[in-house]
C-alpha cells in the first residue's frame, strides 16, 4: 500500500460538501435540514451496506471492501470465524452498532467508511486490503494514523455540514446547546464538541 496523500482540512470540507450536494442540495442549504441520511447516501453511490459481526472482540467497527474477495467475519451463532465473499464497494458495519442508533456511533462509523471509499481508493484498490475503522494504538504507523484522521475528519464534515452547524449554533442558546445540536445532527456530544472547536465556535 502506498503512502496517503496529504489533504488539507479545506479540501476534505469541499469533498463533503460536493458529496452532499450531489445527493440533495438541501443538505447544505436548507436551514430545516440537519440530520444527514448517511446510509441512504452510501447506497445512492452504488455501494452495498452490510451489517455483520466483524470481530469477536468488536475491535473493528467498520470495514470497506476495495477488491472482490473473501473477508473473515465472526459468526455469532456458530461462535467461529468464516470467510465470506464480498464484492468491491461493500461497506460492512459491525452488527453490534445497530443497538447504538441513538448515540451517533452507527452513523459516524458509516460516514467514516464512506470517507475511506471517497478518498482512499488509490491506496487500497489492488492491495488485497480492506480499510477498517479501528482504534489507532501506539504501535500504529504514522501513515495509518493519518489515514484514520482523514477518514474521521471527512466523516465529521459529512455528518455536520459546517454552514448548517453554524446556522443552528446561532439559533440555539442555553447550557445544553451542545446536547441539542448533537441530537439535531444525529451525532455524539463529543463529535459535535470537536466540530464546534474546529471552527472556534466554543
Amino acid at each position: 500500500m502506498s503512502e496517503p496523500r496529504s489533504m488539507r482540512p479545506e479540501l476534505l470540507e469541499a469533498i463533503a460538501r460536493t458529496t452532499l450536494k450531489r445527493y440533495d442540495p438541501r443538505l447544505v442549504t436548507d436551514p430545516e435540514t440537519t440530520c444527514v441520511p448517511i446510509e441512504d447516501i452510501i447506497e445512492s453511490l452504488g455501494l452495498s451496506l452490510e451489517y455483520q459481526y466483524i470481530r469477536k472482540n468488536r475491535r473493528i467497527l467498520g470495514e470497506t471492501v476495495f477488491d472482490d474477495g473473501y473477508i473473515p467475519l465472526y459468526n455469532m451463532e456458530q461462535k467461529r470465524y468464516e470467510l465470506v465473499y464480498m464484492e468491491r464497494g461493500t461497506i460492512i458495519i459491525d452488527a453490534s452498532l445497530l443497538r447504538c442508533r441513538t448515540d451517533g456511533r452507527l452513523r459516524f462509523t458509516c460516514a467514516h467508511e464512506l470517507a475511506h471509499w471517497l478518498i482512499h481508493q488509490e491506496l487500497y484498490s489492488g492491495s488485497g486490503n480492506a480499510a477498517a475503522m479501528q482504534k489507532c494504538t501506539a504501535k500504529s504507523s504514522e501513515a495509518d494514523k493519518y489515514i484514520e484522521w482523514q477518514a474521521d475528519k471527512l466523516a465529521s464534515d459529512l455528518l455536520m455540514p459546517i454552514n448548517q452547524v453554524k446556522r443552528c449554533f446561532y439559533h440555539t442558546a442555553g447550557s445544553s446547546r451542545i446536547d441539542s445540536l448533537a441530537e439535531q445532527f444525529g451525532v455524539s456530544k463529543q463529535a459535535m464538541e470537536i466540530r464546534l472547536k474546529e471552527h472556534s465556535l466554543i
